[in-house]
């Protein structure tokens, strides 16, 4: 009978120890990559992902921690980030608080994908990226609920001037009577009836818009690359003109993405355009707005008061710049976009776009890619080039046999590429510009917009997908968080 008992439990020990020092040989073996080794050559290492601005990866770790390895940097610059990352990693992920210029992507010597924890690329110089055979990704669509909620938030905090009141009383001001209350909320307005003007109707302005409905609000929009009926879908006066949405506006919201050709797209003389006593609020990107200019205007009483939650040079400081002492203002640090569920939500979308990525090949797999004219096939590059797996090893033919001995190495240029591949051609991207005139019939100049929160509004859409290429990306004029 003890011997019955003891059999069996000498055996499990046995077993166990056999399995740890098993477990512990595997441990000092170095860790394979997911995939199989390239032909004729070494098997892969687990490639490298880093955060570079961030330092919590406990979101991204279990999506990610199967194919590759995870770092985070918490850096400003690239000048932060340690030698390792700039020669290893494969991937990035980044938020808004760090830029990566031409110089400072030529830093990074395997980078395959970087993705842009949002849906603003603005800090990314897109087409150096390209050329480099960087993917360059983005998540759109998200915390849209979230920017929304806080546009109309500035929006009733302009009227109802809930901010500076609180203030007073935090600062121990006392209201004895209606004298005193109407000289602590003097510039207070009433909202029903006076109208709203959105520059940029996406996915965030629309959402806006149907709030601000709510309110009582008149609401007109500017797009130019909507197609006709999307008013009458919404329940919206369009305006053809930004000079026209300024002069008619009581309230002005800006949902446009920023680029080259809208920079300072609020400046001394579109202020100029609007109403007097006009309230402006930017939830989109801060370079739309000339501070100098709207520092002049707070000034002299031309607008109102204003609400920003973005700004041209973050993290903002409140005591310097040309707003520092501008009267009627209200400032947030580009939080609008944050509520725990939307970041976790975003921080999952961005880190599956990395594991596609890695499992798979680019740009086929990757669902937001906004530089993908630069991957694009051409009958040149058909025969010897495929579209490469994020260690750099999955190219066919002879760029196989050049890079199977460096993992990874990735061609980052056309100069990197052997001379019996052509490099495939760059495309340069459409310019988007929120001032440019409307595209003409049957020539798409912009991109699409796309409200989900309507089923009629979807259907105009998909209408309009017939229009472009397969391989351009149907998204707004807005949501470039």
């Amino acid at each position: 009978m003890n011997i019955m008992i003891i059999r069996p439990f000498k055996c499990v020990i046995t077993n166990f120890e056999i399995m740890e020092k098993t477990a512990m040989m595997m441990q000092k073996r170095p860790r394979m990559d997911i995939r199989g080794p390239i032909a004729n050559g070494p098997v892969q290492p687990r490639p490298l992902v880093a955060l570079l601005d961030g330092r919590d990866c406990s979101i991204e770790m279990p999506i990610l921690k199967d194919v590759a390895t995870v770092a985070f940097c918490d850096a400003q610059s690239t000048s932060e980030i340690h030698e390792k990352v700039l020669n290893e990693a494969v991937g990035a992920l980044m938020w808004h608080t760090i830029i990566l210029t031409k110089e400072d992507l030529e830093k990074f010597k395997a980078l395959r994908i970087i993705v842009r924890i949002g849906s603003g690329t603005d800090n990314i110089d897109i087409k150096a990226a390209g050329e480099l055979g960087i993917a360059v990704c983005n998540v759109p669509g998200f915390g849209v609920e979230e920017v929304a909620d806080t546009t109309m938030c500035l929006i009733l905090n302009l009227y109802r001037r809930t901010y500076w009141l609180a203030n007073m009383v935090r600062e121990g001001k006392k209201f004895t009577g209606p004298e005193q209350v109407r000289e602590a909320a003097q510039g207070c307005a009433r909202i029903r009836g006076d109208t709203l003007g959105l520059v940029g109707l996406g996915r965030i302005g629309s959402a806006v818009a149907l709030r601000a409905k709510g309110f009582g609000l008149n609401v007109i929009f500017y797009d130019p690359y909507l197609p006709d009926g999307i008013d009458r879908s919404l329940g919206l006066t369009r305006v053809y003109t930004l000079q026209d949405l300024l002069f008619q506006s009581d309230c002005v919201s800006l949902h446009c993405s920023l680029n080259e050709h809208n920079h300072h797209l609020i400046n001394e003389f579109t202020i100029q355009q609007m109403r007097p006593g006009a309230f402006l609020v930017n939830t989109a990107r801060g370079g739309l707005v000339d501070d100098d200019a709207l520092a002049s205007a707070l000034k002299q009483g031309r607008i109102r008061a204003a609400a920003l939650d973005v700004h041209e040079n973050e993290p903002y400081n409140v005591f310097q710049g040309s707003l520092k002492d501008a009267p009627n203002i209200l400032c947030t640090p580009h939080a609008a976009f944050y509520s725990e569920a939307s970041s976790t939500e975003l921080r999952e979308m961005a880190a599956s776009e990395i594991r596609r990525a890695i499992v798979g090949n680019i740009p086929d797999v990757l669902r937001n890619c906004v530089n993908k004219e630069y991957f694009m096939r051409t009958p040149s590059t058909a025969a010897g080039y495929t579209e490469a797996g994020i260690n750099g090893g999955y190219y066919s033919g002879a760029l196989q046999q050049a890079h199977s001995t460096t993992p990874h190495e990735a061609p980052h240029s056309a100069a990197h590429a052997p001379q019996s591949v052509p490099p495939p051609k760059a495309v340069q991207p459409p310019p988007v510009s929120v001032v440019a005139a409307a595209p003409p019939p049957g020539i798409p100049h912009g991109l699409v917009s796309k409200s989900p929160s309507e089923e009629r509004l979807e259907t105009l859409i998909n209408q309009t997908k017939n229009l472009f290429s397969e391989e351009m990306a149907i998204d707004g004029m807005n949501d470039f968080y």
